[in-house]
């Protein structure tokens, strides 16, 4: 469910955050701020109801949130919009509605873009381009190098979150559309494929490898 968010939020021009469990949200929160927050009832651990609580009750200024839940029953909509959610929607939904929502409710935060804002159309590291549109990387040299559809997608996730250590469980969900049920190890071999494809195999310098954790992107990223 997180992957198909982020991947029809991301080709609509948001900017996304993705975390696994509720106390992800509250670390996420506590580093940097964020215009609107789509929330699960049920996620691990902690349920959404509580999540939703106890944003309400630490801060002043709320985020707006959307709920999004498989139980669809009135008491539990009510119940969701009692503890301080914005809106809620039941699964399942389609992309347009979900658009919709997630527009009208920064609209009402006074927080949308303005319509003619441009979107990110292109994502620069050194010499090398990334076209958004066409799902294409240029080179230095202006050639179009070839990528398969995972080995984008992990590209992709590993700009959008340039110079910072990203473990092999997070870029696998970031990945899940394309890689499926896919493992640790399948991570490694794209990211082997990727290195030899961006001439990165013997220096590693572009995307380093932090022992035990995961990887990062080491090059400052440019969106254009």
């Amino acid at each position: 469910m997180r992957a198909a968010l982020l991947k029809v939020l991301r080709t609509n021009g948001f900017h996304c955050l993705s975390a696994p469990d509720g106390y992800s949200i509250m670390t996420i929160l506590t580093e940097q701020d964020v215009d609107l927050i789509l929330l699960d009832v049920m996620m691990p651990g902690i349920s959404g109801f509580d999540i939703c609580r106890d944003l309400r009750l630490r801060h002043d200024n709320p985020v707006p949130v959307i709920m999004i839940s498989a139980r669809g029953d009135e008491a539990d909509k009510v119940t969701g919009l009692e503890l301080g959610a914005d809106d809620y929607i039941a699964k399942p939904f389609g992309d347009s509605e979900l658009l919709a929502r997630v527009r009208a409710m920064l609209r009402r935060a006074h927080i949308a873009p303005a319509p003619a804002a441009p979107r990110v159309r292109q994502l620069r590291f050194g010499d090398w381009a990334v076209d958004l549109p066409q799902r294409q990387l240029f080179a230095p040299s202006g050639a179009r190098v070839e990528l398969s559809g995972a080995e984008y997608d992990l590209l992709l996730a590993l700009l959008e979150h340039p110079q910072r250590v990203i473990g092999r469980e997070p870029l696998l969900e970031m990945s899940r559309s394309r890689l499926g049920n896919a493992s640790d190890r399948t991570i490694d071999v794209h990211i082997c494929r990727l290195r030899r494809k961006l001439g990165d195999e013997e220096r590693r310098e572009l995307i380093r490898t932090v022992r035990g954790v995961g990887y990062i992107f080491t090059a400052a990223v440019e969106r254009a």
